[in-house]
């Protein structure tokens, strides 16, 4: 997957809440069918992870059945979680499973954002050993 594109209802709004979250905004396409395209990145990300949507007389955003949570590693939950609050970031409480530790948050759009650290010595992301088999 290259990146994950969200309509935002918001443009300003939503870009001081990603950027509270430590994205970059690498560039933006100011006049689309869809829209203005605003395209961000983690600092450590060498490409575009995710592209804010914005067009202005779409009106409010409807969640309906679409995405239900973007996930991003983090090295410190503890860390990330006291910077975010720092910030004006509402997260929720963290939880721990498995020596993974995770942590919720929500967009101005109502989109959910889970943060994750991962045991020492996990790859980056999720892979089959992640899963039981029965």
């Amino acid at each position: 997957m290259l990146h994950v594109g969200l309509r935002v209802s918001d443009l300003d709004l939503s870009l001081a809440f990603y950027k509270a979250l430590g994205y970059e905004v690498v560039g933006s396409v100011p006049e689309t069918p869809l829209g203005r395209l605003t395209m961000l990145k983690l600092p450590d990300d060498p490409f575009v992870s995710l592209e804010l949507v914005h067009h202005a007389d779409k009106g409010a955003v409807d969640l309906g059945t679409g995405i239900n949570h973007l996930v991003v590693k983090v090295e410190s939950l503890t860390e990330t979680l006291e910077t975010l609050v720092a910030r004006g970031v509402v997260t929720e409480q963290p939880s721990e499973f498995d020596g993974m530790a995770t942590a919720l948050l929500t967009d101005p759009d109502g989109y959910r954002i889970e943060l994750v650290q991962w045991p020492p010595g996990h790859p980056a992301g999720m892979t089959s050993d992640d899963f039981s088999v029965d």
